[in-house]
């Protein structure tokens, strides 16, 4: 019965955490369109079957949709809710028509409102960010090591208490968050690290070990120890203008992680076990709710920005998919031929939806049922 309950919280809370987060994605879509004149034929939260609608005094339908997995806004020119063009509509269309339709504006228009999505995600947890930044505060701790762990790489290696991490990888060290997300990108490889240990510089390679450990869920993940301890965290509320400069600095290195992460699998040269579906998103917005609203608005933060950084990617279906043909329609002087265009467009749907399924085995096989 405890089990049930959580599940039910989980999915309770998943809907409620991506449902914020897709509406203000659409509405970047929706408004920019707007001001560009288009005609929004639907703003829709979820796919699927619709629980109910309503249309508004634009003649725009706004539903939700029964599979809380997205959404979309389908625009007067769209064959469907991918933005596919409707290249038989689009040679019947009447002078009229032309004026409201997506795929007859001019290119810069048609790239401001396919990237007024993922520009959305960016600004809203930018935002979020800044809020927690100055009305909670920043936790900071400078790259002095306070702590070396007996037998760790770092003991090894000869790293000692008060030393300095000044640079990984070449790569300046500022605080000892830095020194995490370099370890979270490292792949098994060998690494450098240079220290300042009073006037003196010294420089060393090392390989990091994979351990296991919890996060602050509780749930159990793989990541890469280098076995030192930071000094005291200190808390700061920022003032707005600094809330916001290092709300974009963070809103930066996260994508930054992420495409560095992708790039690394794309490579073979990172497994792709740690990559999360549906079912692990509901898991970890059923924690972070029961963690109390700042972390909550953290995940939404993280998660508006990977789904902001995965849209602008050049798959087609999806915002950079689009983009790119704009940019190849700016180079060439005349759009994508349009059997090149649906042709992508069947590509990306298939690379999606092996997507969806690949992530959602990997959320299965980590429950630990199979």
């Amino acid at each position: 019965m405890e089990v049930l309950l959580d599940t039910i919280f989980n999915i309770v809370s998943f809907i409620g955490i991506i449902s914020v987060i897709v509406f203000i994605h659409e509405f970047g879509h929706y408004y920019v369109a707007r001001r560009a004149g288009v005609r929004i034929e639907v703003f829709s939260i979820g796919f699927g079957k619709e629980i109910f609608s309503w249309l508004d005094s634009n003649n725009t339908k706004w539903k939700i949709g029964i599979l809380p997995l997205g959404g979309y806004v389908k625009m007067f020119g769209d064959k469907n809710e991918a933005s596919v063009p409707d290249f038989k509509k689009m040679k019947e269309l009447s002078p009229e028509d032309t004026k409201i339709s997506f795929h007859t504006k001019n290119l810069k228009w048609k790239m401001a409102i396919v990237s007024a999505g993922p520009i959305a995600n960016y600004l809203l947890a930018i935002v979020i960010m800044t809020f927690l930044f100055s009305f909670y505060g920043m936790s900071k701790a400078d790259s002095i090591i306070s702590n070396v762990e007996l037998g760790s790489v770092a003991d090894k290696i000869g790293l000692k208490s008060g030393d300095k991490i000044i640079a990984i990888n070449d790569k300046s060290i500022d605080q000892f968050s830095d020194i995490q997300r370099a370890l979270a990108l490292n792949n098994g490889e060998s690494m450098s690290i240079k220290i300042a240990r009073g006037e003196d510089q010294y420089s060393f390679d090392f390989t990091p070990d994979l351990v296991e450990r919890e996060d602050i869920f509780g749930n159990k993940i793989k990541t890469h120890k280098l076995g030192i301890m930071s000094g005291e965290f200190k808390t700061e509320k920022l003032a707005i203008h600094r809330a916001v400069l290092a709300s974009i600095e963070e809103s930066y290195s996260m994508s930054v992680t992420t495409f560095s992460s992708l790039v690394q699998m794309i490579l073979h040269k990172r497994g792709t076990e740690e990559l999360g579906g549906p079912i692990k998103i509901a898991k970890y917005s059923g924690q972070s709710v029961k963690k109390g609203i700042h972390v909550v608005l953290w995940l939404i933060a993280v998660l508006s920005i990977n789904l902001g950084f995965i849209n602008l990617l050049p798959i087609p279906m999806l915002d950079g998919g689009h983009l790119f043909y704009y940019v190849v329609e700016a180079i060439k002087g005349s759009p994508v031929s349009e059997k090149i265009q649906q042709i992508g467009f069947q590509i990306g749907l298939i690379l999606l939806i092996m997507l969806f399924v690949f992530t959602t085995f990997n959320d299965i096989k980590n429950t630990g049922l199979f």
